[in-house]
């Protein structure tokens, strides 16, 4: 079994990096293959919904993340790690995370996934959030230890010391190899993940007195109205 462990940092052994390597040492010793590949070094630009990929079969503006999607296809689970900016992820780690669930999402589905956030001081949560998006969206299991995935630090020295949130990252690694041992062992015994509905969109959907209109509109207009002293309009009573 093998885990895929992003780095979105644009440093290739930095703070972030220092966070996986200690997952990876417990997901090792544990008899799981890791490999952490470094995504943050280049601009990523974002996914521009062209549609590309689905003539292709992959992102049409190449880079980390087709050489990522071709990885994705071999691993069991995924890893996300990012440094913090601006109390976000990185600009690099956004715009991959974007063109990778777009081109290759097929790939991340019912894969346990989990992650990881570096800071020096503030902006984890809302960084962690961003992130969850992505897992949350694939049906992918989140694997949690006994706190928030974050260290802190501006140096890996900084991070090294910071020793709950190393304790975290590796009770992440244990539970990571626990649950995927447990995936293996269903698979033996014929049990694969459970398939989901066909998809239903709702769209926008407006209420008018001529009923319910679904979907957009080309344009809005405003409309100044003065009432006579008395009367009223009626908003709600077709809803």
């Amino acid at each position: 079994m093998k885990v895929l462990m992003f780095n979105g940092s644009p440093k290739a052994k930095g703070c972030t990096y220092t966070a996986l390597e200690e997952m990876a040492k417990v997901l090792n010793e544990e008899g799981i293959e890791t490999e952490i590949m470094h995504v943050g070094a280049h601009p990523q630009g974002s996914c521009m919904g062209c549609g590309g990929c689905s003539k292709t079969g992959e992102c049409v503006y190449g880079g980390e993340v087709v050489e990522a999607a071709k990885k994705l296809k071999e691993a069991d689970g995924v890893v996300f790690g990012s440094p913090v900016h601006y109390a976000s992820i990185s600009g690099n780690m956004m715009g991959f995370l974007h063109r990778l669930s777009w081109s290759a999402g097929k790939d991340l589905k019912y894969k346990p996934a989990a992650m990881v956030v570096s800071a020096r001081r503030a902006g984890t949560t809302s960084a962690l959030d961003e992130i969850a998006k992505i897992p949350e969206f694939f049906h992918m299991p989140l694997i949690n230890g006994n706190y928030w995935p974050m260290v802190h630090g501006s140096t890996p020295d900084d991070v090294r010391k910071d020793e709950e949130g190393l304790q975290i990252v590796r009770n992440i690694g244990r539970n990571m190899a626990w649950i995927l041992k447990c995936i293996q062992v269903g698979k033996e015994n014929g049990i694969e993940h459970p398939q989901p509905e066909d998809p239903v969109k709702t769209n926008f959907i407006r209420y008018t007195r001529a009923g319910i209109i679904n979907g957009r509109t080309n344009a809005y207009k405003k409309a100044v109205v003065t009432l006579k002293e008395g009367d009223t309009i009626d908003f709600y009573s077709n809803i």
